[in-house]
């Protein structure tokens, strides 16, 4: 399956219209977000609107410029737009749960007791599929986390990776980030950078 992945375009049309080519050019199966579409939720319905006319469905979850509630109701609205925050979806296979918000936090008490309570249970339930792990917040000690002060990034996320069999890690946030990827055996960990990918059964190192 063909993934186009985006985060943090905070209203950019011409983001938007980038995003619109690649589904054009590229054909990807499935689109996910890995939130911050809008500023504050500034045009956010206008903003989604123009996401669910690609006709793709497309997995998302909120950023820290937006509030759970109000992608719940937008997802209602459109038909394309699955929001997955403290859920989960299966699509061909392949298992993604997400998780949005934050970003601001080394520890996050809320995603940990999802993740005891919800998220292991749902992995428990579906040993066959491939998982993909949606967050806003990037993982600890990565090179998606790394500012001139040292790493900034979310350790209750990187423990739950590290203890789970997550194959992609998909996040956003740091802007200063956007070029960055790390690569693990057998996961990977994908910024906010525009990209295609395509879950493999044996990813390699790189």
């Amino acid at each position: 399956m063909k993934l186009l992945a985006f985060t943090d375009t905070h209203g950019s049309l011409s983001a938007l219209k980038r995003i619109e080519q690649k589904v054009k050019t590229q054909k990807p199966d499935l689109l996910v977000c890995a939130g911050d579409i809008s500023i504050f939720e500034h045009g956010i319905i206008g903003i989604t609107r123009k996401l669910n006319k690609l006709n793709k469905k497309i997995i998302i979850i909120h950023g820290n410029h937006e509030d759970a509630s109000t992608f719940r109701k937008l997802s209602k609205l459109f038909k394309n737009i699955t929001f997955i925050h403290k859920n989960y979806h299966i699509e061909n296979g392949i298992l993604f749960l997400g998780y949005g918000g934050g970003g601001f936090t080394l520890y996050d008490k809320e995603f940990d007791n999802t993740a005891k309570t919800k998220f292991r249970k749902i992995i428990k339930n579906n040993k066959d599929k491939k998982i993909i792990l949606v967050t806003h917040a990037p993982p600890y000690k990565t090179r998606l986390d790394k500012l001139i002060q040292g790493h900034c990034g979310n350790k209750s996320i990187r423990y739950f990776v590290d203890k789970n069999r997550i194959d992609l890690l998909i996040c956003g946030h740091l802007h200063e980030k956007r070029q960055a990827k790390r690569t693990f055996f057998p996961r990977k960990f994908c910024p906010r950078e525009d990209f295609l990918r395509q879950p493999t059964k044996n990813p390699k190192q790189s």
